[in-house]
């Protein structure tokens, strides 16, 4: 890790070194997240988007965390408390501490998992940190093409989709546009879970009327990430539960992320943000 963000010192202008194949100019939404988690597979460019968004948000950076603590609990229930041994990360990011392999084969050493993405940099490290893993792997896959990703070779070599899957979204879906149908995604992930199926959602918010400031911060935001990653939306309640189609939501619902089964030693403290992204866990009967 951190091998892509060596700068050259040569000349007047230093240069970030990139993998053939990618642009640093360009940034990346997986990149911006590992910014705001205090990772180093970073560009200029990634760094100068998250520090917009700190702008609008101070306590970005806590959310990032309460993303990684949401997902920690959400895969200790599902092994622990729901059996399930298989799971689906579609968005995984780049490895950080705490990945979904290493939660779920802490307690089942047996779990398989898959990541799927689209950023090449991601590709790469996570083939080098599974290299030894033979019950995890990566694949190329983008969340507007559920198909591609669903009945990849790989994916179908791995994981049983007649038997119980965790299947996550954690901070993807509102990066899918909404002309490019993110109901008609959902509808078609969803289609494969096996009855006692779990699907994990994580999703930007704008709460409205409810919280007029956290809603004047949803507003900003979504404008920075348009035009710089031109994805991101933050979307109602409604829209976001939608999502679950028939699950059943495990208790507490759908609720703001630090909210979802918050443990002691979370200690995360959001502010502003607080109402601005939702959490939830579905699960098929």
């Amino acid at each position: 890790m951190g091998e892509n963000n060596r700068i050259s010192e040569q000349g007047d202008s230093p240069k970030e070194w990139a993998p053939p194949g990618i642009d640093p100019t360009r940034p990346s939404i997986a990149r911006v997240y590992d910014y705001f988690l205090g990772g180093k597979d970073n560009f200029e460019a990634d760094r100068k988007v998250a520090e917009e968004a700190l702008k609008i948000a101070p306590d970005a950076r806590e959310a990032g965390r309460a993303n990684r603590a949401f997902l920690r609990r959400a895969v200790r229930h599902m092994v622990a408390e729901a059996g399930i041994r298989q799971f689906l990360d579609v968005g995984s990011g780049l490895p950080t501490q705490g990945n979904v392999h290493e939660i779920a084969q802490a307690i089942a050493p047996e779990a398989r998992v898959v990541y799927v993405d689209n950023d090449p940099i991601v590709l790469a490290h996570g083939r080098a940190l599974l290299a030894t893993n033979d019950v995890t792997t990566v694949v190329p896959g983008d969340v507007r093409r559920p198909a591609d990703i669903l009945e990849h070779p790989e994916v179908l070599r791995s994981l049983d989709l007649s038997r119980p899957l965790g299947l996550l979204f954690v901070s993807v879906l509102h990066h899918v546009n909404d002309d490019e149908d993110p109901d008609g995604v959902m509808a078609r992930f969803r289609s494969v879970l096996a009855p006692g199926s779990h699907l994990a959602i994580v999703h930007f918010h704008d709460p409205g009327d409810e919280h007029p400031e956290a809603s004047k911060i949803a507003v900003e935001a979504e404008r920075n990430f348009n035009e710089n990653l031109g994805t991101g939306r933050w979307r109602t309640r409604a829209e976001i539960a939608s999502y679950f189609g028939d699950l059943e939501l495990v208790e507490p619902g759908l609720v703001p992320l630090a909210e979802w089964r918050s443990e002691p030693d979370d200690l995360i403290r959001q502010n502003l943000t607080h109402y601005n992204v939702l959490a939830g866990l579905g699960r098929k009967r």
